[in-house]
């Protein structure tokens, strides 16, 4: 929910209310997920895992380390969080934005589809990495690497199936429509398959 409210709220803010270029709201939504990743990270790891995403949970999953009923309720729970996520930002700026939900018209394909592949690979792959070598910074080094590579792929980093769904839902310039959220979602499996494929490469390689 509060990922949502992160990744939707700044465009709204910047953008709407402050009548800020979409370059400053860009900036302010990458800080904005940054921060907030890095405490959602910090309070929930320790309960949860902090699972905010279906790839995530679908390559714990893969490692056998949930069975498949467990997963399908977190991410039934992930999908509930982000909607509620959508319609309380929508709440937020009713007076800017006119509703609580909408269907998105915003486009986003060509090379935007090729961007989520890499923005889920790196996502997907540094978490693995870090819970091999049982970093203590994973908080820091995930919202730090969440909130740059917003600003440095072509798909501004969506890389999570329920934020994905969530942003089909608002008429900002955060959303996305169904059918390229749908192919957007498509190419985050891909690209957290292929993490996964090169996690156990490397998790094998042996070092002196």
């Amino acid at each position: 929910m509060f990922l949502v409210m992160a990744a939707v709220s700044p465009i709204i803010l910047f953008g709407d209310v402050f009548g800020a270029p979409p370059a400053i709201a860009l900036i302010a939504d990458a800080l904005a997920v940054a921060f907030t990743l890095i405490a959602l990270i910090e309070i929930f790891c320790p309960i949860s895992g902090a699972h905010f995403n279906p790839v995530v949970t679908l390559v714990v999953w893969l490692k056998r380390e949930m069975c498949i009923k467990e997963s399908a309720l977190y991410v039934a729970v992930q999908i509930a969080g982000g909607f509620v996520g959508i319609v309380l930002t929508h709440l937020m700026f009713r007076d800017d934005v006119g509703g609580l939900l909408f269907i998105s018209e915003v486009a986003r394909d060509g090379y935007n589809y090729f961007g989520e592949i890499v923005s889920t690979f790196i996502l997907v792959f540094v978490i693995l990495m870090l819970v091999k070598v049982k970093s203590s910074k994973a908080s820091i080094v995930v919202g730090l690497l969440v909130g740059g590579q917003i600003m440095a792929t072509s798909s501004t980093f969506f890389a999570n199936p329920q934020v994905t769904i969530a942003r089909m839902f608002t008429n900002s310039a955060a959303g996305i429509s169904p059918t390229d959220g749908l192919v957007f979602i498509a190419m985050q499996f891909i690209g957290a398959f292929l993490a996964f494929a090169a996690y156990k490469i490397f998790a094998s390689v042996k070092t002196a």
